[in-house]
Parts: structure tokens; sequence; C-alpha cells
């Protein structure tokens, strides 16, 4: 762009007509010009080109930001990003797309997505420019490199070729191409341990290339491409499963099932994640008495990778609740006893916070006598974690009713359990809650750890208690107590704040016993690159 610039500029020097060149050849330009500068200039002079100019400017942007708008309001995988931009009716150009490329430059797959939607409206054909530019987000970091090579190298073809559409011959050679140069490592493998590979190299690579495609919620084209390679490269379990979790990405089980059917038809087992992929999209999408169907077929016809677990369960018995299936979900959470399937810490959490979260709290109790009428008492993980889904939802009388259960089934509550409960104290403002239970963990016996003066501290701080905040810390001193160094970082801010010269002095005597000078230095400069970073990773 310099050298046609700058070739641009040294032609119209040696041009005769320009300025310089004639005002110095001609002096009688001179006065040429003082009879032009003694006219009268009427206001339409230059005038009406620059309002028009800058009109033109004004409706792209406004264009921009309406096409911007709509791509944020569909963003999620499940919406009709596609139809709402149709609708929308902005005639597109090519620097309405560069700049909305731009203004999409950190979110590649809403951005690819964007793009190959604007490759197939008819009045627009993709420049040069805009694929450098799509390229460029698609690449500009090794985990998009590593995701959407196969990609880039497409849009490459496309660009240079000047064609809308890869022909199968050209991505086949650009599949192996991907294969022998980024998937070596899997022919290494084989070669030293002397397997034979049955399945052709480049399958690997088209796996990629759809997994990119159904990231991006294109699985429309990514199902399109797999019915045109289909014959050239024989699809393998991994191809069918891609598929199948990007319809359901999208919220459409009833094409993923179709997917599944042909699946099992071509002798694929389906595993238990995958079934579990769909009966969650099948909820999700509102269709659970067809989530409840393919849930019966898992249960009953299901081969041992394919049977049900504590996950799918949990979903279902979820999906039940919030839909006032109560008779079909008890008996359900009888099945999931009797098989002997039960849910672990994790599962146990999901399953309360949907039961909370649908308003059945009633029904949580009962599902933990159901627990202990089956020979599975519940434990103080299990109660803990009933604990922090009230404590997080700030369900103050419920969290002191289990509590008090806990108590009075003989289920001592542990350090996490009180540090919960401070916790929820301090977020709903009852300091009194706080401090009834620090002294009921003194009654009981529980010893406060680092975690608990932590919550306190903090929690006073905010709260503007600054005195009991330095009598909690100075506690924390005489006990010869190791703060975490980020926590450690916040109080000295917090007492620099206050000016407390003398605690700052004591705290930091405290914890040299504990940090040299150096950790601070990458702690600092850590949160420094926190700091500056676009993203969290």
């Amino acid at each position: 762009m310099r050298r046609i610039r700058f070739a641009y500029l040294f032609s119209a020097l040696k041009t005769p007509n320009f300025f310089v060149c004639n005002c110095k050849h001609n002096p009688s330009i001179y006065g040429n010009l003082l009879t032009v500068a003694r006219m009268p200039i009427h206001p339409p002079f230059t005038v009406p080109s620059f309002c028009s100019n800058a009109t033109a400017l004004d409706s792209r942007l406004t264009d921009v930001a309406k096409v911007y708008a709509t791509v944020m309001d569909n963003s999620n995988a499940y919406d009709n990003m596609e139809k709402s931009l149709d609708q929308l009716g902005v005639p597109l150009t090519t620097p309405l797309v560069l700049e909305l490329l731009q203004r999409l430059s950190l979110e590649e797959k809403l951005a690819f997505r964007f793009f190959t939607w604007a490759a197939s409206q008819q009045d627009y054909a993709h420049q040069p420019q805009a694929y450098n530019q799509m390229i460029d987000i698609l690449s500009s970091t090794k985990y998009k490199v590593k995701q959407f090579r196969i990609v880039c190298d497409m849009l490459d073809y496309m660009k240079r070729s000047n064609r809308n559409a890869v022909p199968v011959e050209v991505l086949l050679h650009i599949l192996r191409q991907y294969a022998e140069k980024h998937l070596t490592h899997l022919q290494k493998f084989a070669k030293k341990k002397k397997i034979r590979v049955k399945t052709q190299p480049e399958i690997n690579a088209f796996n990629l290339l759809l997994d990119a495609l159904c990231k991006c919620s294109l699985v429309e084209d990514a199902e399109v491409l797999f019915r045109r390679m289909k014959g050239r490269v024989k699809p393998d379990a991994n191809s069918y499963n891609i598929l199948f979790f990007g319809w359901c990405r999208v919220r459409n089980p009833k094409r993923g099932m179709s997917v599944l059917e042909e699946m099992i038809q071509l002798g694929h087992t389906p595993d238990n994640f995958t079934y579990n992929t769909a009966i969650d999209a099948f909820c999700k999408a509102g269709m659970v008495t067809e989530a409840a169907e393919l849930f019966e077929f898992m249960r009953t016809k299901g081969s041992t990778m394919s049977s049900p677990t504590a996950k799918t369960y949990s979903i279902m018995i979820v999906a039940l609740m919030h839909n006032n299936r109560m008779e079909e979900c008890f008996e359900l959470i009888g099945h999931m006893m009797n098989s002997g399937c039960l849910p672990d810490v994790s599962t146990f959490k999901e399953l309360i916070e949907g039961m909370s979260s649908a308003g059945k709290v009633e029904e949580a109790y009962k599902f933990l006598e159901e627990m202990g009428n089956k020979g599975y008492p519940p434990d103080i993980v299990t109660y803990n974690c009933f604990l922090k889904v009230l404590c997080d939802n700030k369900k103050c009388d419920e969290a002191l009713r289990l509590y008090q259960r806990m108590i009075d089934v003989g289920c001592m509550p542990s350090v996490q359990t009180y540090n919960m409960l401070i916790s929820m104290f301090f977020q709903i403002g009852d300091l009194d809650g706080v401090f009834e239970t620090w002294q009921e963990m003194d009654r009981r016996g529980c010893a406060q750890d680092i975690d608990t003066y932590c919550i306190m501290i903090d929690g006073l701080f905010s709260c503007n208690k600054v005195e009991d905040a330095c009598f909690v810390l100075e506690d924390v001193i005489n006990k010869g107590l190791k703060l975490p160094y980020p926590k450690f970082d916040s109080f000295l801010m917090q007492l620099s704040a206050i000016g407390n010269l003398q605690a700052i002095h004591k705290l930091s005597e405290h914890m040299r016993k504990f940090y040299n000078p150096a950790m601070a230095r990458r702690f600092a400069l850590n949160q420094k690159r926190k700091s500056v970073s676009l993203r969290g990773k």
C-alpha cells in the first residue's frame, strides 16, 4: 500500500498540472489566484459533498451498530442468529463487514458465524480484505490456531481461487496435508507399538474440522460437509458423536437422535456420556417426555457402556421436579436407590441445587430421608453440600433448620459448616448471627481455622467494623497462623486505607516468618499480568 501511495505521489509531482509546478513556472498565476480570492464564495460551494459523505458515514456506523447488537443479542448457541440478521434487512458492504469483524475480534466463534452468514447473502461477496481479517481472528492465539487451522486453510483457498466453496478433492488434499504435518504423533505411536491403523489418517483432521464448525453453532453446515465427504472419508464413532453433540448444543435433539440412530445402525455403540448429553438437551428444550423415553430405553435396553449413571438420574430428577411431576420423580429416586447408583458429591450438589431452584426444599429433605431409609444415611459431606446451596441462595431460615437437623441426628458440624454460615450472615448483613455462630463454634469445641479468620476479617472490614477486624487480626498474629498471601496483601491494603501504621508493621513482621521478598515480587508480577490481560484464562 505504501508503494502505491508513493507512486501516486511521484506521478502527481511529475504532471505539468500539479499546483506547485504551475506556480513556479508561471508567475501570472498569482494574479489569477488573487482574482479568485476576491470572488464571493457562496455557501453551496463544496458543502453538499462534505455533508453527503458525513451522512453516509453516519448511516454505515448506525448499520454496524444494529448488526452488532443483533449478533450479541443472539450469541447463544441455540439462538437463531441467521434468522434475526435476515429480518434486520441491513444491506451488506465490505466496509460494514470489516468494521463488524473488528468489533468481534475477541469473539472468534461469533465472528465466524456472522462471516458464514454474510457469505450466503445474494447481493454481497466477500473481498480479500474480509478473508484476511477473518483468518487473522481465527489464528490470533495458539489455542485458536490449533482449533481453526483447517478452517483457515479453507478460507485461504477460497480467497485465492475466488470461490464460495471448497471442492471435495481440494478439501481432501487440505485434510491430508494437515494430518501429515500436525498429526504425525499418531502415526509415530502406531509405528512404535506396531499397531496396524485401520482408519484413514485424514479422518482425525476431518473430525477436528467438524468439531470447529459445531462449536461455532454451524451444525447445519457441518452436517452438509459430513454428507459430502462421507463417500471419500469413512466416518468413525467420533464423527457421529461430534455431530450429535453439535445438534444438542443448538437444542435440536430430534436431529441429534437421527444421527444417533444412524450411528447405531452402522455398529457404533454410544456410551452413557452420549446419552446424558441427549437427555440434557431434551430437558433444556422442554421435551421432558422424550427425555424420559430415552432414559427408559437406557435403563431397560442399554448395554453396560450405556446404562444410566448418577448424573443421568440427577438430570432426569431435576427436570421432573421443574415440571411438577413429583410422583415420577420419587419413583425415579426409588429406582436410583435400588440399583445402588448413589450420587457423588458433585452430582448430589447439582441435585440439591436443582430442587432448591425449583422451590422444592421439602422434597430435598424427603430425598435425604429416602437415602437414610435405603441404608445410606447422609454424612457431613452430604449435609455440607445441601447447606452450601442454601447459603449461596441466602436462605437463612432453611440453612439454620438444616443445621439444627444435623445436630438432632447426631452429625457433628465441621469447621466448613460454620464457615458457610458466617459467610452467609455477612452477605445478608446480620452481624448478630455472625458473632453467635462464632460463639457456637467455641461451645461445640470446633476450633476456627485460617479460612474462618479470613472470612471474619474480610466481613468486618466490609461492614466498616475496623476495630473488631483489627482485634481478630491481632488474634491471628498471637496464635502464629499463616495467612494466604492474597489475603495478607488485601489486609495490608485495608490497614493502609485507614492509616493504621502500627498494625501494618506488626502484621508485616509476623508474615516475614512465612514469606520472603522474592515471593512478594512474584505475587505482584502475577497480579499485574492478570490486570493487563484482555481475557481471564
